[in-house]
């Protein structure tokens, strides 16, 4: 990759670099060594699962396991350098952007994937739409740092003109090529990748993003690693770059789900308790898929909420108005105080049931049987959620107002595991 160029002022810039992959020949299989990005993987459970899935599942260098977090990252840092040196992961001979395809029946997302320049969000080229956690974010910056490398993806938005034109029509003739590799992990997603080394195409999709923006789907605490760690190494190098997947959702649209919450510490009959006079509770004797949708119809009246934890589930609707004007912050656009997971935070967490927003309290879980099943199995509450329209999560963006953190899950996500990003090599 070279790092050298202009700083990126007035758009998107989004480089070839040399990526580090499988060599299949040393794995057990493609499918195998993958695994969601760090955030989704459900712990414990998960986590054990793709640990036995192969030795050397990249669960090992995003997730790994250690009593202390500095053992944990030179752990990964140690893990990394044994593969390269046996050649389980090597670096591609020379620097390439790279097409990326993900299908599951109708579902079909292609974008590309490459070193973005980075940039701070006053400058209107990235756009975030969610608060970020500074443990976190401190602690994905130990892993890079230690390790010298971008382990996944993440996933950004742009919003192109619905038509195979500029960098899309780039995309959608690589995709008629043989692909370098191709894969089907046990979600039932195929995913195929393309390397793109033609000086004309690279220009070519250059030119298409010199003046576009794109928003955050995906990896808000990663983009805060990014600009931490470019503030560390100020001169120009690879510092200065991020691994991403840019997606055209004019002509590829993504899913937006909910992130629900797991309260760690709270059983499900307190936390009822607390709501009782506040808003109106209903327990649902239903399956959740119908308890989903009662939830869904709830919600286009009013927030509201779906809580398990005890066998049951139960729909906590119509708050009290007083309530919320005097929890949720005045001095921010109607469609942020309206949101389900401004509500959850400012007038349920913090004001009924005293729960600070830390990792040890609360748990982010996306997919809605996990959160149950670990409330049910801990003795803990989940709280379920529907999601947001994706175009009231853009134009929050461009207004500059962050979302509650956790407010949404874009999707479908890069596998983690296909291509990385070394910084040694840069």
């Amino acid at each position: 990759m070279n790092s050298e160029g202009p700083a990126a002022t007035d758009g998107l810039r989004l480089l070839p670099f040399r990526g580090l992959r499988y060599v299949p020949e040393r794995v057990g299989s493609l499918a195998a060594v993958t695994s969601p990005p760090y955030d989704v993987v459900v712990r414990p459970d998960g986590l054990d699962h793709l640990e036995s899935s192969d030795p050397h599942n990249i669960v090992r260098l995003i997730l790994p396991q250690a009593p202390t977090p500095g053992d944990r990252h030179r752990q990964a840092a140690d893990t990394l350098a044994r593969w390269l040196a046996e050649g389980v992961l090597a670096a591609d001979p020379e620097p390439a952007l790279y097409v990326y395809e993900q299908r599951h029946g109708d579902l079909l997302q292609r974008g590309l994937i490459g070193a973005l320049a980075l940039s701070e969000p006053a400058e209107g080229i990235v756009l975030p739409h969610e608060d970020v956690m500074p443990d976190i974010v401190a602690d994905r910056a130990a892993l890079m740092r230690t390790t010298d490398a971008n382990l996944e993806p993440l996933l950004f938005t742009y919003r192109g003109e619905g038509e195979a034109t500029g960098a899309t029509a780039v995309v959608e003739q690589a995709v008629l090529r043989p692909p370098l590799l191709a894969t089907t992990t046990e979600d039932g997603f195929s995913h195929r990748l393309w390397a793109l080394t033609d000086p004309v195409d690279i220009a070519g999709v250059a030119k298409d993003l010199a003046g576009r923006q794109a928003l955050i789907a995906d990896g808000h605490h990663r983009w805060s690693t990014y600009l931490r760690l470019r503030a560390e190494h100020p001169d120009p190098g690879p510092w200065n770059y991020g691994l991403v997947l840019l997606v055209d959702t004019a002509r590829y649209p993504l899913r937006v789900r909910a992130i629900h919450r797991l309260i760690r510490r709270l059983p499900p009959e307190q936390a009822l308790a607390a709501l009782g006079g506040s808003f109106r509770v209903r327990r649902l004797d239903l399956p959740l898929p119908e308890a989903l949708d009662a939830l869904a119809e709830a919600t286009a009246d009013g927030n509201a909420f779906l809580l398990a934890g005890d066998g049951s589930f139960h729909l906590a609707d119509r708050p009290d108005p007083a309530l919320i004007a005097r929890t949720v912050r005045a001095d921010r656009p109607e469609a942020w105080r309206a949101l389900d997971a401004t509500v959850l935070h400012a007038t349920v967490l913090e004001e009924l049931w005293r729960i600070p927003d830390s990792p040890d309290e609360i748990g982010y879980i996306h997919d809605t049987a996990a959160a149950v099943d670990q409330a049910e199995r801990h003795g803990g509450t989940a709280v379920l959620l529907h999601p947001v329209r994706e175009e009231i999560v853009r134009e929050l963006a461009r207004q500059g107002v962050t979302m509650p953190r956790k407010s949404t899950s874009f999707g479908p996500k890069p596998a983690t595991g296909l291509v990385l990003r070394s910084l040694a090599l840069e």
